[in-house]
C-alpha cells in the first residue's frame, strides 16, 4: 500500500549570508491534495519550494519523498525522482523551438544513435500541448513567436511531460490570463485526483481557498500554521502572514474622486498593437486613472504605447507642453515613468546592482563629463532604498537576489528617484504579498496628494475600484465604459463593460 505522505520536510534551515531564509521548517504534503503555501515576500515560501525542486540545497534538516530520504543535486535529479516546478518568472529558453523547450535536457529520449528524431519529438510535444488545452501553440514554432502568457503554457507542458508525483506551482497564475488560469486549475485538480499532489504558491487568497485542501502559512522563515479548508478565511490568513490585522479598506480611506482640471497627458485617437483601436482620453494632474479589462483586451499594449515603447499605428500621445511622446527617451525626459507588468524582463536588470537599477532613468542628472559620479549614484540609491524600505544587504546587492516585493520596490524607486510626475503602472502589485501591496497603495495615494498623476492598468477588480478616481474599461481594443469613484461602485458595474 502506498504511503499517504508524499513529501516530508523536517527541520529545514537555509541561510544566505547573514539572512536566515528558513528556520526549522517542517512541512508535510499528502497524496491527493493541493497544498497552498502563502507568506509575505521574504517569508521563505519560494526558498522552500526551490529546495524541494532541486534548485538549491538546504543547510540542515531532512527531506523524505515517496518514503525515501531525498536530497537532489539539481533540478534534473528532482525531475527524475518525480518533482517538477513551474516558476513565476520566464522559464523558457529564447531562440529555440517550443518542442526544444519542452524537452530540454531530455533530448536523448528522441535519439537513434547520434540522430535526433525531430518527427517523434514534434509529435510528443504537440500531444502534451493538446492535453493541457493549448492546441494553438505549435511544437515546431520558435518560442519567440509567442507572448509571455503562452510561454507559461509551454512551461506547464514541460513540467507535466514526465507526469510528476509532486507539481510545484510557484506564483504562476499571475502571469496567465483567465483562460490559462482555468487550464492550470484543472491540471491541479487532475493531479490530486490521480493520487499525486500539488504545492501551490500564490498571493491570491481567494484563489487559494477555491483550489486548496489545506494552506500552510510562513512568516520570517518559519512555519506559522497549516489551515484546513474549514479553517480558511482571508482575514485569518492575512493576520497569520503579517502578524497583525489589516483592514479591508487598505486601498484608500476616502471616496473623493476629485482631481485638478489641468491635463497632463492627452491620448488622441491611438491605435496600436493587434487590438487597440482609436482610443482617446485625458489624464489630469493629481488623478489616479484606472484602466481595466480582460487580460487580452489590449490594455497592456496601450500602456507601452503611452510610454513610447510601442509604435502607434494612428494617433498621438501629447504631453502637457505640447510635446509628442514617440519614444521612451522623450518620455523619460518629460518625467513620465513606466512600470511593466513583466517586471523581471522589462523593468529591471536582474544581473546588475540595486544602485545601478535605481540610477538608470537618472543618468543625465548623475552624469559628469560622460561618466556617472559614483558619489551621486550612491546617495540617490541609499535615499530610495530608505524611502521605499527595500529589504536588502546594501545598494551593491544584485537585484535578482531580492524577493518579488522588494524587486517591485526597486522599480518604483528608480522612477521616484527621477522625480517622475506621470506614472504609467501596468499591474503594479502583480506577484507581491498583501503587506507590500498595502504599502504600494499608500504610496500611490500619497503621490496623488502630491499632485502626481497615475495611470494604473490592472486586472484586479478590487484594486481598480479601491484606488481609482476614474475607471476606463477596454473591451476588444476599444473603450467600452467610464466610471467615477463612488462608495457604492460594485465589481459588477465594471465587469458589465468588459464582457
Amino acid at each position: 500500500m502506498e504511503e499517504k505522505i508524499l513529501l516530508r520536510c523536517e527541520g529545514i534551515y537555509k541561510s544566505f549570508g547573514a539572512t536566515k531564509a528558513l528556520q526549522n521548517v517542517d512541512l508535510q504534503v499528502n497524496r491527493g491534495e493541493v497544498r497552498g503555501l502563502i507568506g509575505e515576500n521574504g517569508s521563505g515560501k519560494s526558498t522552500i519550494s526551490s529546495i524541494i525542486a532541486g534548485v538549491q540545497p538546504y543547510d540542515m534538516g531532512k527531506m523524505v519523498f515517496r518514503g525515501k530520504e531525498f536530497k537532489p543535486a539539481d533540478m534534473l535529479e528532482a525531475q527524475q525522482t518525480g518533482i517538477s516546478m513551474i516558476v513565476q518568472e520566464t522559464g523558457t529558453i529564447p531562440n529555440i523551438s517550443v518542442m526544444a523547450n519542452i524537452f530540454v535536457g531530455k533530448e536523448g529520449r528522441f535519439k537513434t544513435g547520434p540522430v535526433l528524431n525531430l518527427k517523434k519529438m514534434k509529435k510528443e510535444a504537440q500531444k502534451i500541448l493538446d492535453e493541457i488545452g493549448a492546441p494553438d501553440i505549435k511544437a515546431e514554432d520558435s518560442i519567440m513567436k509567442y507572448n509571455f502568457e503562452n510561454r507559461k503554457l509551454v512551461e506547464i507542458a514541460r513540467a507535466l511531460y514526465d507526469k510528476p508525483d509532486l507539481l510545484i506551482v510557484d506564483e504562476t497564475t499571475t502571469a496567465l490570463p483567465q483562460r490559462g488560469r482555468e487550464v492550470l486549475y484543472q491540471i491541479m485538480k487532475k493531479q490530486a485526483a490521480e493520487g499525486k499532489a500539488v504545492l501551490f504558491i500564490s498571493h491570491d487568497m481567494e484563489e487559494l481557498m477555491e483550489n486548496c485542501n489545506a494552506i500552510t502559512v510562513l512568516r520570517d522563515g518559519g512555519l506559522v500554521a497549516t489551515l484546513s479548508s474549514e479553517e480558511m478565511s482571508v482575514e485569518k490568513m492575512r493576520s497569520l502572514m503579517i502578524g497583525r490585522e489589516i483592514s479591508d479598506d487598505y486601498y484608500r480611506n476616502d471616496w473623493d474622486g476629485s482631481f485638478e482640471e489641468d491635463v497632463v497627458l492627452d491620448i488622441q485617437h491611438v491605435s496600436c498593437g493587434a487590438l487597440i483601436e482609436d482610443i482617446s482620453f485625458q489624464l489630469h494632474k493629481g488623478e489616479i486613472l484606472g484602466i481595466g479589462g480582460l487580460s487580452d483586451c489590449g490594455m497592456h499594449d496601450l500602456g507601452k504605447a503611452m510610454f513610447g515603447a510601442m509604435k502607434l499605428l494612428t494617433g498621438k500621445v501629447i504631453y502637457k507642453d505640447g510635446t509628442i511622446i514617440k519614444d521612451p527617451k522623450k518620455a523619460i525626459e518629460k518625467k513620465i515613468a513606466y512600470v511593466s507588468k513583466n517586471r523581471d524582463t522589462e523593468s529591471l536588470i536582474l544581473s546588475d546592482t540595486i544602485a545601478n537599477n535605481i540610477a538608470l532613468p537618472s543618468i543625465p542628472i548623475l552624469e559628469k563629463n560622460m561618466f556617472i559620479a559614483p558619489g551621486k549614484e550612491a546617495v540617490l540609491a541609499d535615499e530610495q532604498i530608505d524611502n521605499m524600505k527595500i529589504k536588502c544587504e546594501d545598494r551593491e546587492q544584485l537585484t535578482g537576489q531580492l524577493s518579488g516585493g522588494n524587486k517591485q520596490k526597486v522599480v518604483f524607486a528608480k522612477w521616484l528617484g527621477n522625480q517622475s510626475d506621470i506614472l504609467i503602472l501596468d499591474c503594479p502589485t502583480r506577484g507581491i504579498d498583501i503587506g507590500v501591496k498595502a504599502a504600494m497603495y499608500q504610496l500611490m495615494y500619497r503621490l496623488k496628494k502630491e499632485g502626481k498623476s497615475i495611470i494604473m492598468i490592472s486586472e484586479e477588480m478590487p484594486e481598480l475600484i479601491g484606488l481609482s478616481d476614474r475607471i476606463l474599461v477596454i473591451k476588444d481594443g476599444k473603450l467600452s465604459g467610464e466610471l467615477h469613484r463612488e462608495a457604492n461602485l460594485k465589481e459588477q458595474d465594471v465587469i458589465q463593460y468588459m464582457i
